[in-house]
């Protein structure tokens, strides 16, 4: 049977409405997961169309997800890294939310300090059980939205819920009727949906939620989960890991529009930020992150990395202040003793240095040579050199010049005395056995020596 679909105005067939497959077995995809070995990609050849939305933006589960996966953030702490994530997000709410726990007196009273300072952006949203209790909790509180775990893989409903897809789905629709009863908005997590039966399940499921939605006259946010980085985002990549099948089939299928749809993902293939540009490239406004990718096992999407990749996609920041970024890493070094890999792009301590006399040779004449943007402008931190015995002359002179911050008309060329004394110390001091680089404190003093005066530690 054909009828115009109300999304693309063309006939479709009425096969596309799909029905619970209410299974007696699981169905754990062991041609796609055989688990004893690397998990593979299938390829159908079939192609979905891109179709970005007019509006993109930015979630945050660093204290939820993330903080799952660290030292629990004090109330200080928590009220700090928000305030720094508004000033990252602008005044038009590129960081649109931020979901919080609310289960202890110490979450609740986070929330209530953030709640005070009244910034509109990012908007506070909660993650809780799915109980009246916690509804009720959840509108006491003032907060218009919150996150419910809705496991959706065969894994989850027959391994740890011991359900049958059908009573798994009953079960999850009844969490939601309570939270419209609470009058709260639910935002659905489907968790593992890259391993979930499609149109088995999600689907269907999801068509559900969107008729209870319509009836309560409350919408309701799903949010596709990719618990275990499987997520794949080429093209022509078969279900359950197409990210691109996924966000087109819950627009298609299941009516969810694109501000209702957010990818939330794992790194466990180092694929989370290409993943999550996918999701948005294919139709979703929303995609989840965390400060510093902090999350469980290998982390969530890093946040600092889909600002950059919205600058990319948009050809604006759109009032996003990036140099806060810098400083969200020096407060999770400094004041929470966070370590940050010093390989990590935008803000570890080594992303804009470089060891190599080649390259710091290139800088010195240019930095735009080797540097991938102006870093100095947008993270406040300038691109730099770390001496040791592959330094070379170029590179003393460059980290000079930026160590001491010289003016123009100051700055030290390759070839000064005192650059050819500071390589001839660099060069014996490896003669000599030294493996390890050298130490800002350790150069300084030796320049101020060497220079007479000239150089004084800073």
């Amino acid at each position: 049977m054909l009828e115009i679909s109300q999304k693309t105005n063309l006939l479709e067939q009425e096969t596309f409405k799909y029905s619970l497959q209410d299974v007696e077995e699981p169905n754990l995809y062991r041609d796609v997961y055989p688990y004893e070995e690397v998990p593979r990609v299938a390829f159908n050849h079939r192609r979905v169309p891109i179709g970005m939305p007019e509006d993109i933006w930015i979630t945050d589960t660093s204290f939820r997800d993330g903080q799952q996966s660290v030292e629990p953030y004090s109330v200080k702490q928590i009220v700090d890294l928000y305030q720094l994530m508004s000033r990252l997000g602008g005044p038009y709410g590129i960081i649109r939310q931020t979901e919080f726990f609310v289960y202890s007196k110490k979450d609740r009273e986070a929330v209530q300090k953030c709640q005070e300072l009244g910034l509109k952006f990012p908007e506070i949203t909660t993650w809780i059980r799915a109980s009246k209790e916690d509804f009720k909790l959840v509108r006491d509180l003032g907060i218009r939205e919150t996150g419910i775990l809705v496991s959706c893989s065969d894994y989850h409903i027959f391994k740890k819920m011991k359900m049958t897809r059908r009573q798994c789905m009953e079960h999850y629709l009844a969490a939601v009727s309570e939270a419209f009863e609470a009058g709260v908005m639910p935002r659905c997590h489907l968790e593992d949906i890259t391993r979930a039966d499609f149109y088995g399940f999600v689907v269907p499921f999801v068509n559900e939620l969107m008729k209870l939605s319509a009836q309560a006259k409350i919408p309701v946010r799903i949010r596709a989960c990719d618990t275990m980085g499987y997520g794949i985002p080429y093209p022509e990549v078969a279900i359950p890991r197409s990210v691109p099948g996924i966000i087109y089939g819950l627009q298609h299928y299941s009516d969810v529009s694109s501000e209702m749809l957010e990818w939330h993902g794992h790194n466990d293939f180092y694929k989370s930020v290409t993943n999550a540009t996918t999701a948005w490239l294919y139709g979703a406004c929303g995609v989840n992150c965390s400060l510093l990718g902090i999350g469980e096992r290998t982390g969530n999407i890093p946040l600092e990395a889909m600002v950059f990749e919205y600058a990319s996609m948009r050809g604006s920041l759109d009032g996003m202040d990036p140099t806060v970024i810098t400083e969200i890493a020096e407060y999770f070094q400094k004041e929470i003793g966070y370590q940050i890999p010093p390989m990590t792009p935008f803000v570890g301590r080594n992303f804009n240095v470089t060891r190599a006399g080649i390259h710091a040779d290139g800088l010195l004449k240019d930095e735009e040579i080797y540097n991938i943007f102006d870093t100095r402008k947008l993270l406040n931190r300038s691109a730099s050199v770390m001496l040791g015995k592959a330094s070379g002359l170029a590179g003393i002179a460059y980290w000079i010049n930026e160590n001491y911050r010289l003016t123009e008309s100051e700055r030290v060329e390759k070839h000064d005395p005192l650059v050819v004394a500071v390589k001839e110390w660099i060069d014996k001091e490896y003669e000599d056995g030294r493996q390890t680089t050298l130490s800002t404190s350790e150069v300084e003093a030796k320049i101020e020596a060497l220079s007479g005066g000239r150089f004084r530690r800073l």
